[in-house]
């Protein structure tokens, strides 16, 4: 019997590159164990389904759907049937907090959430399958189009029928709907994603947005769901558990290299988020193993 392909955290850019707009066409295989990362993810299935698990529900994708999630929850594809072909994009925070998202979808996809339409058509599949061409054409001027038309499309979701999806019972945090406080947020979130790896803190990062430290971490919290130190975390977690993966180096150089002052700091954030210190978690994936119980997410 002929051995299924299994996606292998790190063995692509998206948890290594957790700043860039990335987008993907191909046969999704299922995922070895959960993984994370900093960017929210779109999904399209254009054939076949496909099963995921999120961290607090499960979910079917049938082809003709569409999903919105934060990838910063660990989650995993534990199910693609053979003939299934899914197109989309890892979306970094800048680019997802200039979207124009319906009121209260963005706090709840942060919460953990996960939008699903069937609003979709025949376009989609032709438009998705353009996008990735140009995307990937070597053409900046293409893929620049690519990302706007993207974006646009999927601000197209608010006018037509979606459900949110979640176990979480608990009443939604109000979105902000001002325009000034969400160019804000992107604005922090582009300082952090260019100096991510760099010894930055709230002091820093509101500086360079032209506010109050208290003002920026209000702000950030009521968006997001997370404070300034908890993203600038998973930023770092994110790459490093790219680093781990593919590279011969100790964990206290990943350590440094992702932006943490210490190891000690490293091994509780990396634990609060995998269940198992980075040494154990390089180890159990370069043997084949699989994460277990995993549910712990960045604390709000």
């Amino acid at each position: 019997m002929e051995k299924r392909a299994i996606y292998q955290p790190g063995a692509s850019s998206v948890e290594g590159l957790p700043t860039a707009l990335q987008i993907f066409h191909n046969h999704p295989p299922a995922m070895v164990m959960p993984h994370w990362h900093a960017q929210v993810e779109v999904n399209y299935i254009m054939r076949g389904c496909v099963h995921y698990r999120m961290n607090d529900h499960d979910i079917c994708l049938n082809a003709g759907d569409m999903c919105l999630f934060w990838g910063g929850q660990p989650h995993q594809m534990t199910e693609s049937s053979d003939d299934s072909i899914y197109a989309g994009a890892h979306l970094p925070l800048v680019h997802f907090f200039r979207m124009r998202l319906p009121q209260n979808v963005p706090s709840q996809l942060m919460q953990g959430a996960t939008l699903l339409t069937s609003a979709t058509d025949v376009a989609d599949t032709e438009n998705f399958a353009r996008w990735h061409r140009y995307a990937h054409s070597g053409d900046p001027a293409r893929a620049d189009h690519a990302v706007n038309e993207l974006l646009l499309r999927i601000e197209r979701i608010g006018f037509e029928p979606y459900v949110m999806i979640s176990n979480n019972k608990s009443s939604p945090k109000k979105d902000l709907s001002n325009q000034q406080l969400t160019r804000l947020v992107a604005r922090i979130c582009d300082f952090i994603a260019s100096n991510f790896q760099q010894d930055i803190g709230s002091t820093d990062i509101a500086s360079a947005a032209g506010v109050h430290p208290k003002y920026a971490m209000s702000v950030f919290k009521k968006s997001t769901g997370m404070t300034l130190n908890n993203y600038l975390s998973l930023l770092r977690l994110s790459y490093a558990q790219a680093i781990l993966l593919r590279e011969e180096v100790n964990v206290l150089q990943v350590a440094m290299d992702s932006g943490f002052g210490s190891l000690s700091a490293f091994n509780k954030s990396f634990r609060n988020i995998a269940g198992m210190s980075p040494s154990d978690f390089r180890r159990d994936m370069r043997s084949g193993g699989q994460l277990t119980n995993v549910s712990a997410v960045i604390p709000r």
